[in-house]
């Protein structure tokens, strides 16, 4: 499925430069009217899924414009990889944070609890922040420094693993290292 350039931005007009690029055309009726509208005036079809991508010019970016992954990477180049991470569900601090358990045995009903949320009347309440129950996964991260083994026309295969499940939507970029490309 082809990816196209939606707008790009310029310093002169939006104060940085960059390009929007989108993903995966649908029809119009399944993305939001200004949406529609928006792609229109790139002279792109409707697209689902629509990613900004910071750039340091974009003087020889037009909108509409169609990418390749062959253009864009080239084997041996180093890629920040990001997706949304596989979601867990609900899940206790014991298996979240790895917190040791409460005693088995001697009548103890504190088996896999956190234990001492913090202090009493002063302050008086938990500070944020503090680990406890919660959602795990389902959130953005970002796999970093991963090379690119081999780039053809539909593909890039990366060595290592990338966030996400099979069909996941990711975001490939150029490595950022600091001292050497930011």
């Amino acid at each position: 499925i082809p990816s196209s350039r939606c707008q790009v931005k310029t310093e002169g007009t939006d104060g940085y430069n960059a390009v929007q690029v989108g993903y995966d055309q649908v029809a119009d009726y399944k993305i939001t009217k200004p949406e529609v509208g928006h792609c229109a005036k790139a002279g792109v079809p409707p697209m689902r899924h629509l990613e900004e991508f910071r750039l340091k010019e974009a003087s020889d970016h037009a909108p509409g414009q169609q990418l390749k992954p062959s253009e864009m990477f080239k084997e041996g180049d180093v890629v920040d990889v990001r997706g949304t991470s596989i979601g867990k569900g609900w899940q206790g601090a014991v298996k979240k944070y790895g917190f040791s358990r409460g005693l088995m045995t001697h009548g103890s009903k504190s088996h896999r609890q956190h234990g001492s949320v913090g202090a009493g009347t002063s302050p008086g309440r938990i500070f944020p922040g503090k680990k406890m129950h919660s959602q795990m996964g389902n959130e953005t991260v970002t796999a970093r420094k991963l090379k690119v083994m081999r780039v053809e026309d539909d593909c890039i295969i990366v060595k290592g693993s990338v966030p996400g499940k099979r069909g996941n939507l990711l975001r490939v970029a150029p490595a950022k290292i600091v001292g050497k490309t930011c």
